[in-house]
């Protein structure tokens, strides 16, 4: 359970690093300032009972993994941010570095 919690808490980080860039450009949009505060609470929420039966370390580091793998993938879908072939081979780097932390868990 303590996977899905993760993986719950990852999704969750993209969802309000995606809420702060729309908050760049209407920073007194009380709904999207609530949206960010309910994101944010729930992602740690969900890292802190993931953190209950996964490895500290482990969890935090697949957490950021996901969360830094998904705002680069939202980034340069609905941001028209740059995707050039280093970066994305680089992001690939962190898949393969999250996927082996699961790999190695006990």
């Amino acid at each position: 359970m303590g996977w899905i919690f993760l993986i719950m808490a990852g999704v969750l980080e993209v969802g309000f690093t995606t809420t702060l860039r729309l908050l760049i450009k209407t920073p007194s949009s009380i709904a999207l300032n609530l949206i960010f505060i309910v994101l944010i609470i729930a992602s740690f929420t969900c890292l802190q009972q993931a953190v209950k039966t996964v490895p500290l370390g482990t969890g935090y580091a697949v957490w950021t993994g996901i969360g830094a793998v998904g705002t680069v993938i939202v980034g340069g879908l609905f941001f028209n941010e740059s995707l050039p072939p280093l970066r994305i081979a680089l992001i690939g780097l962190i898949i393969v570095g999250v996927v082996g932390l699961k790999l190695i868990e006990h």
